[in-house]
């Protein structure tokens, strides 16, 4: 399985990393990206399983993201990990495509969660 994990802090793309790892996911090919388009790009150019995306970034946002891999019709999967929680943006994001979002900070139990139910 391959992993994409896509946020603009290469701390943040370290602690998801390591996330999940402890979610019993420790056999996955883990890529990442600093922004959207660079997520577009590598699922474009590569076969990714499963996108875990934060929501805010420059370049290109997290429902910019998803909304143009959608229009590109790659039906990855997208989960957002972010400090985003209104019911308005889980609307959007989900409205958009996403199978799921994690509320920073999260454990990687939370995480094991949501990626058993998706992949």
């Amino acid at each position: 399985m391959k992993i994409l994990v896509v946020d603009d802090s290469k701390v943040m793309r370290r602690l998801v990393m390591r996330a999940i790892r402890q979610a019993g996911y420790g056999d996955a090919d883990i890529v990442e990206a600093e922004n959207g388009a660079e997520a577009v790009e590598a699922s474009r150019t590569q076969e990714i399983d499963c996108v875990l995306s934060d929501w805010n970034m420059p370049v290109m946002t997290g429902i910019e993201m998803i909304r143009e891999m959608r229009e590109q019709g790659d039906k990855v999967t997208v989960g957002f990990i972010t400090s985003e929680s209104s019911d308005e943006i889980k609307a959007e994001g989900l409205s958009a495509g996403a199978s799921f979002f994690l509320s920073k900070p999260f454990s990687a139990d939370e995480l094991s969660d949501c990626l058993d139910k998706v992949v």
